[in-house]
């Protein structure tokens, strides 16, 4: 990655330029079957369209607050780019009612009611699936999402030292990320290249990190597993080698 790079939207975008094609997240969820990968590119695709609904659709500016009430996910980490490329704070597990908007999936639904502001529901369900019936008091980013313009440009260009992060207790500047990040890579003995398969959530820094940020600050990428504790060790061993995993986390 680009030495300059300074917000976790910088990283993407250097990924972008680097290798489009390459896989950036594996998404496994072992209570449900599910699979997915996506490349650099693709990745990229689902963050501008989600940075455009929420810079036009949804009128969130730098300095926002979001709460995002979502676990490990493949599409957590779309919206945590996205909150980077509009300069909005994304607040994982936030609080809703001091929130300027919420985004929750099905188990948080009822949480979000309390943001006074814009709500998004996610279904989580697998290949991004709409809701059967849209939640009351939301709007169904899957419904939303699709029609959104595939490149992004924020209005207001994104200040590396106002916080684009706040979790367990602590803010995090876009440029604190970033160095955090490296450092954590380089602690995790992560190169360009490498795949990293973590099973820890993203109410931690620690999950955070291992999840998404450190793969994507040392060019490589995460292999997400959700409920990881459902999978037998022999099944472990074998989606180890099926992906090529060369670092583990929390195993």
């Amino acid at each position: 990655m680009n030495a300059s790079d300074r917000t976790p939207a910088d990283l993407l975008r250097s990924a972008l330029a680097a290798d489009p094609a390459r896989p950036l997240v594996t998404f496994y969820d072992d209570a449900t079957g599910e699979r997915v990968e996506l490349s650099v590119a693709t990745f990229a695709n689902w963050v501008a369209k989600t940075a455009n609904l929420l810079q036009g659709e949804l009128s969130a500016a730098p300095g926002d607050r979001l709460a995002l009430l979502l676990p490990a996910h493949w599409q957590t980490a779309v919206w945590l780019l996205a909150c980077s490329s509009v300069g909005v704070t994304a607040e994982v597990g936030g609080d809703p009612a001091d929130a300027d908007l919420v985004v929750a999936g099905p188990d948080t639904l009822e949480a979000g009611l309390a943001c006074s502001g814009e709500r998004i529901a996610l279904s989580l369900a697998p290949l991004g699936r709409r809701f059967a019936a849209v939640p009351a008091g939301y709007a169904d980013y899957a419904v939303e999402v699709p029609s959104q313009g595939d490149r992004f440009a924020p209005f207001v260009p994104v200040d590396p030292e106002a916080p684009a992060l706040a979790v367990g207790g602590t803010e995090r500047s876009g440029a604190r990320l970033v160095a955090e990040a490296r450092a954590d890579a380089a602690a995790l003995g992560l190169a360009p290249g490498a795949r990293l398969l973590s099973g820890l959530g993203y109410e931690g820094w620690q999950g955070l990190s291992a999840g998404l940020y450190a793969p994507l600050a040392a060019g490589g990428s995460v292999v997400l597993c959700r409920n990881l504790d459902q999978l037998s060790p022999e099944s472990l061993a074998k989606r180890v080698e099926s992906e090529r995993v060369t670092v583990t986390a929390a195993v």
